[in-house]
């Protein structure tokens, strides 16, 4: 049978400006903080109440732990979701078995993001947004062979990000948005922007930069470990990252 679990909260309020901070993360509905492959549902609501309305047509081309189609449910939108990992749909299957007066559909299929689905039409989708993962910083499988997490390369892993974009453009509806969160690393105590390299990769296949957002960075595991180092070894820790609201003119 469905859970029954705590709603989302009555006096949830919209950001209104380019820094989101959420010092608390809430866990409302079927939400779970302790899956390192999700983003936090407050980021996930925001966007979908902002660039979507109640029966637009989603898509999360890489859904991890499922928050976009918890948040989806709720909000009665439809969404298609890919995930590549067979993992990750078990949860996110498991994680849309709760009550709601939603009529929305979710769909879940596994598929690779940086292929071409021959079965969605062009400009057939209202809203397209994703969490890709951060090359290797956090890998999300030892063993699949097209896992994005799984590339060191900087530059090759951004040549996979653009095939990602591409096809987010051509399924993408004509002055629609789509929302990609990314963050930066440090290779050899040096700055790597991933953030602006991705950025850079959606623009130059059509899309035009609506917002640059800063999510400020909360209660990270590994940050005592860190900030003995930043200090050893003269580097500031990475505590934000960007949240690029594109636009497809």
């Amino acid at each position: 049978m469905p859970k029954k679990l705590k709603n989302p909260p009555e006096n949830f309020e919209q950001e209104c400006s380019t820094v989101w901070s959420f010092p608390r993360r809430w866990n409302w509905t079927t939400h779970n903080s302790k899956y390192r492959w999700n983003w936090s549902p407050e980021v996930v609501r925001n966007l979908i109440l902002r660039y979507s309305k109640q029966g637009d047509y989603l898509l999360d081309p890489m859904i991890w732990g499922g928050t976009t189609a918890i948040e989806a449910k709720l909000l009665n939108r439809n969404l298609l979701c890919y995930d590549i990992n067979p993992e990750a749909i078990k949860l996110t299957e498991n994680f849309l078995d709760f009550e709601s007066s939603s009529k929305s559909k979710v769909k879940i299929l596994k598929y690779n993001a940086t292929k071409k689905n021959e079965n969605l039409k062009k400009e057939s989708i209202d809203f397209v947004l994703m969490h890709p993962p951060y090359v290797d910083i956090i890998k999300y499988s030892d063993w699949i062979k097209w896992d994005l997490s799984q590339i060191h390369d900087v530059d090759k892993f951004c040549d996979e990000i653009e095939k990602v974009a591409k096809e987010s453009f051509r399924i993408l509806k004509k002055w629609w948005f789509c929302a990609v969160l990314m963050w930066d690393t440090r290779r050899e105590k040096m700055y790597i922007p991933l953030a602006f390299k991705t950025m850079e990769r959606f623009l130059k296949i059509g899309f035009a930069l609506k917002e640059d957002i800063i999510k400020v960075q909360h209660n990270c595991k590994a940050t005592w470990f860190w900030v003995k180092k930043s200090k050893d070894y003269n580097f500031l820790l990475i505590m934000h990252e960007h949240l690029f609201i594109f636009k497809k003119l």
